[in-house]
């Protein structure tokens, strides 16, 4: 039960002072704690065992520990072991008590004594005491595993208990409900009618008792019940087959048998699934490293495990070891990132400037890069110098990109060495060190080669692509009728550019000889813009893979083993030679 497989139980249920306590002493022969109020304040579980000795044995457990007592002193132990375990007043517990009694002429049965239920808390109670007791009782009739031995007092009527309503919560066509029917000598008046209708769907039927009252003893008890079902004018029409402590025993220990014949095969199935998965737990654990061999062996195996699972996860996108972690699909989140690295670039360079401002930068670039020389040139430096503007605008989302791409990389590549050597503690640390030292350089790396590639593209303007060349010829198409709203003051001052949309050129009319060569510059810029963007994404994609394919192939290997070396953490057995003729053969 401890390792969560559910054994067949015979649990007690029913409302407070209905005579739980009193059918359990029936059964067992013993003395339980009786009182007003709650007696039962923790799930007492009795084991009763037909023992061949004379000579009784009993004993508690719980919390650990095992306490024998006997049969003149039980209720008090019980009483002390509540206490221990629920505290001292009137408080209850989910912690359970158990019960052994080994007894001759005792039922062999297993049966779960739980708290009465009340709905008024009295003075030492807690408010929520109703809550806490369903709580506990739906707990352990839950279970299909579990037969529910409903105890009833046969002075109320059955529809109203609160145990019939618990009870058919989880067993509405009470196929695993059995009803004990207590007082039965208090209440005659109508019980026959009560236990043949059946208006509660008790499917085990009833069983009705006399409980043993004041110092009767146990024998005299038995008899006096057999007497009352035998000459009561009105119980002694109830069949004898739903009387009697000796009929209850009986039926008990049918239902138990069967089911536990039903339940055995679901129980031995469960016991060897949980029996495999430990071995296979087991198995998994490292093998006493004793040699050289063994510590180098283990040693390879962590590392070329670790390696096939990011070759799978980081290069060739198979996510059968993390199916359901999302996080760990890496092609597809760094392919995410990438597109969401693109549609950075591409809205931090949005044009900004409203319809009314259009060609003025261009304007004025063409202004302050003036010189001594012929008109109508396109001065290269007015196309550096907005070239360099764009660059500077978008200038940290490369650097932004890098630093969260690789802080993800490391996530991922800690978590999968940790997974595979965590059965090695003389390993795991040096190894996630090992890691994050290189992600660490890998990441370095990326930001000295964005870095370049930043100030390459401030520097000079390139490409050998044709598309520059088409969408510029699409853009210049547009001059003449720009030209023509600037120089024709008839016209509407507002004319549509292809990519820009509707722009106001009245403010260009002034300008008219420098308008052309920045409706030039605007264009060149846009065309070779987009080429600009589109290769500082495809660049970066490469170096991407390109850097994962080093860090799966060579460098994770290499930087694992220097870590180990270099801070000892292998020496075991020898290891740390080993080690050292290694690392001198993957050197050479």
């Amino acid at each position: 039960m401890q390792e969560g497989i559910q054994l067949p139980t015979i649990v007690v249920v029913g409302d407070q002072s209905s005579g739980k306590s009193s059918v359990l002493e029936s059964l067992a022969g013993i003395s339980l704690p009786r009182g007003q109020g709650i007696c039962t304040r923790v799930p007492l579980i009795m084991r009763l065992e037909n023992h061949l000795s004379p000579q009784p044995e009993i004993f508690l457990e719980f919390d650990g520990k095992v306490l024998p007592t006997d049969e003149e002193n039980i209720s008090n132990a019980i009483s002390a072991a509540t206490e221990e375990i629920a505290g001292h007043g009137k408080g209850i517990s989910d912690t359970p008590l158990t019960l052994i009694v080994k007894k001759k002429g005792v039922p062999d049965l297993t049966m779960v004594d739980l708290p009465g239920i009340t709905r008024v808390p009295v003075h030492g109670q807690p408010d929520d005491i109703y809550e806490q007791i369903s709580r506990i009782i739906m707990e352990f009739i839950t279970p299909e595993e579990s037969v529910i031995l409903n105890v009833l007092s046969a002075s109320v009527d059955f529809t109203t208990c609160e145990s019939i309503r618990m009870s058919q919560k989880v067993d509405k066509n009470g196929e695993r409900t059995l009803a004990v029917v207590t007082k039965a000598d208090k209440a005659p008046e109508g019980l026959l009618e009560k236990v043949t209708a059946d208006d509660v769907n008790i499917g085990l039927g009833y069983v009705c008792v006399r409980n043993r009252i004041g110092d009767e003893s146990y024998d005299e008890a038995r008899a006096l019940e057999a007497t009352l079902f035998e000459t009561h004018p009105l119980l002694s029409t109830i069949s004898k087959s739903m009387v009697g402590i000796p009929v209850l025993a009986q039926r008990l220990v049918q239902i138990q048998a069967s089911i536990i014949v039903k339940c055995l095969p679901d129980i031995v199935r469960k016991i060897n699934d949980k029996l495999s998965a430990n071995m296979e737990d087991m198995n998994k654990l490292p093998k006493n490293l004793g040699s050289v061999a063994e510590a180098m062996t283990a040693f390879m195996h962590v590392l070329g495990c670790a390696k096939e699972s990011l070759r799978k996860i980081l290069i060739r996108a198979e996510f059968d070891e993390y199916p359901d972690v999302l996080e760990m699909h890496c092609t597809a989140r760094l392919a995410e990132m990438l597109n969401q690295y693109s549609d950075q670039l591409q809205s931090n360079t949005k044009e900004s400037e409203s319809k009314h401002n259009f060609l003025r930068d261009e304007i004025k670039d063409l202004e302050e890069t003036k010189a001594i020389g012929l008109p109508n040139f396109l001065p290269r430096t007015a196309f550096l110098v907005q070239l360099q503007k764009k660059v500077k605008g978008i200038y940290s989302a490369p650097f932004e990109f890098v630093d969260k791409i690789w802080n993800y990389i490391e996530n991922v590549v800690v978590r999968v060495l940790k997974h595979h050597s965590d059965n090695y503690p003389q390993l795991s640390f040096s190894i996630r060190r090992a890691a994050l030292n290189l992600v660490a350089k890998k990441k370095k790396q990326s930001i000295d080669w964005v870095m370049d590639i930043v100030e390459m593209e401030k520097l000079t303007d390139y490409t050998c692509n044709p598309e520059y060349v088409t969408a510029l010829n699409q853009l210049m198409a547009q001059q003449g009728k720009v030209m023509e709203a600037v120089r024709d003051h008839g016209m509407p001052p507002e004319v549509h550019v292809n990519g820009f949309g509707q722009v106001d050129v009245a403010h260009l009319r002034n300008n008219v000889e420098i308008v052309q060569e920045a409706f030039d510059l605007k264009m060149r810029m846009t065309a070779y813009w987009k080429i600009v963007l589109r290769r500082m994404v495809d660049c970066m994609a490469l170096h991407l893979l390109f850097s994962l394919q080093n860090l799966v192939n060579k460098d994770l290997e290499m930087e694992i083993i220097q870590s180990c070396w270099a801070h000892r953490e292998m020496d075991c057995s020898g290891c740390s030679t080993s080690l050292l003729l290694w690392r001198r053969s993957v050197r050479g």
